[in-house]
């Protein structure tokens, strides 16, 4: 598709200069169709073409250079085709073509100014909400994309009228171009009344009083806050669910704008405060007395100063990992835990966290996820690594040292298995080496699905059941709770993935990265104590495929240790601890 692009200009010039208007036609065509279809095929390449100073505008206007030398070229007296024009680069038509050119431009940069001044009064303000009345903001209705869009690359393609009417001469140009003017200040205008319909959202004080107000109705007892990247969204989204079930009124608290389109559709109000001094003076949220942390970031400290708010610091994640046991933790008034695991890992580090700080609530994410297998002909496998972590020091993830030679002897093991593959969310985010092993990963499991579609289809008799299908989970569906439940064996890192899968009682394997001796590994690293280990030569997965299960009980004794006791469920023990925190009992 970017060779067609290219391609196209060379033919462009070539036809402009010869002249030879159908060939130029043509060309042009072929040229905007591949610009079209390039966004959508081809956006690295786009990327580098940008880079190197040849971006959409630069293109587009070489289009347009292209047609006015084509109308210059066209009428001069050597041209055949002089009598079909009869207007030469003096002549008044070629100048009023000139100038429309750039009315064009201009039209279109009236067009994008506007869009950007809508865009940034909505994106300036100084709180959003989700689930929460304003209605009395007024907050009007976005345009369609198109027509909000500050890129204005629908406008660009107005270009294409004057553009293809060079083919006819610069009077038929001239027409187009006036066609494309007229576009473009329809295009303004219809977007002006939604710029002056946001024009009372600049005002800060009012929209501060606004959602206080509604915030203030809601009356909130308890704060769930979360500040991070959207890549990390996953750690406030997994505890959106546990929230809207307890028995009091809780309200999410974010600071990046926009976060909330990567969190899943919940019923629980939900506040966007970027302005630290405006998140400490907001005082609708004096009602709570609990905030809830998902994650150690920097930007808590703002809630943290707030003195009338009790903290606890859930975490996105019970495990054997460092961050259960990082000594930021004690700067919160309780750390709450999912069993006596988490206790002890906070109690063997020795980071600071006084042992009555601690609290085991359970995890009650995990009440959904069913001890029995998906009961298909064949076994299903998951594979579900944990990403690079921060530094090179914590040889946590096996995708780039195991991962694709793990996914190979699933894919060849004898009778088939089924192949579940779920990265983890932040796969690749420091180092693009991981990156490139999940890429090879799933080609793998592609190529594997696509030689069997060729080999054998399923029969109606058959049925679908019968079919392996491995599948490839890079977004947040399925859930990975979900993929638990459609799986009978798990391979995973030392994460939350196997504390939180042991509420199967599946077998599970932990890989063992480091190459620590096992027993030094299982000490350090208990949530594997009732796994198989695979070192780095995969020795232990021939075993843990097709040997017996002799770890069924040491998996229920474990699950009690790392996740609570089973009764009382993990809900009304969270309930609980929130109960004991708002009464102060």
């Amino acid at each position: 598709m970017i060779a067609a692009l290219l391609a196209s200009y060379p033919v462009l010039l070539a036809a402009a200069l010869w002249p030879a208007p159908l060939v130029f036609g043509a060309a042009a065509l072929v040229s905007y169709a591949a610009e079209y279809a390039a966004p959508r095929l081809a956006r690295r390449p786009l990327e580098l073409l940008a880079q190197v100073h040849l971006g959409v505008t630069m293109r587009f206007a070489a289009r347009e250079t292209a047609a006015l030398l084509l109308v210059a070229r066209a009428a001069g007296p050597d041209s055949a085709w002089s009598g079909v024009w009869a207007a030469g680069p003096e002549s008044a038509w070629f100048v009023a073509l000139a100038v429309s050119m750039f009315g064009v431009h201009g039209m279109r940069a009236l067009h994008t100014t506007l869009a950007l001044r809508l865009r940034q009064t909505l994106s300036r303000m100084p709180v959003t909400t989700r689930n929460l009345d304003v209605s009395a903001l007024r907050i009007p209705k976005l345009p369609p994309g198109w027509l909000g869009d500050p890129r204005g690359l629908r406008f660009l393609y107005l270009d294409a009228l004057p553009v293809l009417g060079a083919v006819w001469g610069a009077v038929a140009a001239c027409c187009g171009a006036a066609m494309a003017i007229a576009l473009g200040a329809a295009g303004a205008l219809a977007l002006l009344p939604y710029v002056r319909r946001t024009r009372p959202l600049t005002d800060r004080v009012r929209v501060l009083e606004v959602v206080g107000a509604q915030v203030a109705a809601y009356r909130p007892e308890v704060i769930l806050y979360f500040s991070g990247a959207t890549a990390a969204a996953y750690q406030a989204r997994m505890w959106l669910p546990v929230l809207e079930r307890i028995d009091r009124r809780a309200i999410v608290v974010l600071r990046e704008r926009g976060m909330a389109r990567h969190l899943e559709p919940s019923s629980l109000p939900m506040v966007c405060i970027p302005s630290s001094a405006d998140l400490m003076s907001f005082r609708a949220l004096s009602s709570a007395k609990l905030c809830l942390y998902v994650s150690n970031v920097g930007r808590n400290v703002h809630m943290l100063r707030i003195p009338t708010l009790r903290s606890a610091f859930l975490n996105h994640g019970d495990s054997d990992k460092e961050a259960s046991f990082n000594p930021f933790s004690r700067v919160y008034d309780e750390v709450w835990v999912a069993g006596p695991a988490g206790r002890d890992r906070y109690r063997k580090a020795k980071v600071g966290v006084r042992d009555e700080c601690v609290h085991e609530v359970g995890r009650p994410q995990l009440q959904g996820i069913s001890t029995e297998g998906p009961g298909l002909p064949y076994r299903t496998v998951l594979y579900a690594p944990t990403w690079e972590g921060w530094n090179d020091d914590l040889f946590h993830t096996s995708l780039m040292t195991m991962g694709p030679r793990i996914v190979r002897a699933l894919l060849e093991h004898d009778p088939p298995l089924r192949v579940i593959y779920k990265p983890h969310p932040l796969t690749g985010h420091r180092d693009k080496a991981a990156l490139r092993a999940h890429r090879r990963i799933a080609a793998m499991i592609e190529k594997a699905e696509l030689a069997k579609s060729k080999a054998r289809h399923p029969s109606r008799a058959e049925g679908p059941a019968t079919y392996v299908r491995h599948l490839v989970v890079t977004g947040p569906e399925p859930h990975l709770y979900a993929c638990f439940n459609q799986c009978d064996l798990l391979i995973s890192d030392i994460s939350s993935v196997v504390a939180d899968f042991l509420a199967s009682e599946k077998p599970y394997a932990v890989t063992n990265v480091a190459g620590l001796p096992e027993h030094a590994f299982h000490e350090r690293y208990p949530s594997t104590e009732a796994g198989v280990l695979l070192g780095e030569d995969l020795a232990g997965l021939a075993e843990f495929l097709d040997g017996e299960d002799t770890l069924a009980r040491a998996r229920v004794k474990l699950r009690s240790y790392l996740l609570g006791p089973e009764y009382p469920d993990a809900l009304t023990r969270f309930n609980a601890a929130v109960e004991r925190v708002l009464t102060g009992s």
